[in-house]
């Protein structure tokens, strides 16, 4: 696959809240039949999020390519508490995919987490996103909960998957 160079950014910058909510709208859509449900909340959960990029355990990184935006992630580490890491709005668009701009997003978001002392990381994503699931699990996340959810406009089995902090782990 022969693409264009790309670049990781943290931080926000005009419209990166409106792109972040186009892809996950229209790769759900497509793969999962989400509609406005599910647009709704990632709108509202980025609006809200945004306004805590101010707390130094908190960022979002961007994948940047010919001045537009085509990926992303986030570490919420407000809205969980207990000093837990909330992993948020990982995806990356379709002129990205197998170019290992997900793999360095997700290193990028773990490496910082484990900078600054989260005893864990926890994710929600739901059954049938094999590719996410196996680079969740090669970076330490194993699945602790699975139930079947509606939140986002169908039935769907949500998951929850968590990494430990390696510098606590004990096995």
């Amino acid at each position: 696959k022969s693409l264009q160079p790309y670049t990781l950014r943290c931080g926000y910058v005009p419209g990166l809240i409106g792109r972040i909510v186009d892809m996950h709208s229209r790769y759900y859509s497509e793969t999962a039949g989400f509609g406005a449900p599910f647009e709704t909340r990632v709108a509202t959960g980025l609006c809200e999020f945004t306004g805590r990029l101010g707390n130094p355990r908190t960022q979002i990184w961007f994948v940047e390519r010919n001045g537009g935006i085509h990926g992303s992630i986030a570490i919420d580490g407000e809205d969980l508490g207990k000093n837990t890491a909330h992993l948020r709005w990982f995806i990356v668009d379709e002129t990205l995919r197998g170019s290992g701009a997900g793999k360095r997003l997700l290193a990028e978001a773990l490496e910082f987490c484990d900078a600054h002392n989260f005893a864990t990381t926890d994710l929600w994503t739901f059954k049938g996103l094999a590719a996410a699931r196996a680079m969740y699990e090669a970076n330490g996340f194993q699945l602790v909960d699975e139930y079947e959810g509606h939140q986002w406009g169908s039935a769907v089995t949500e998951q929850k998957f968590r990494r430990l902090n390696p510098k606590n782990r004990t096995d």
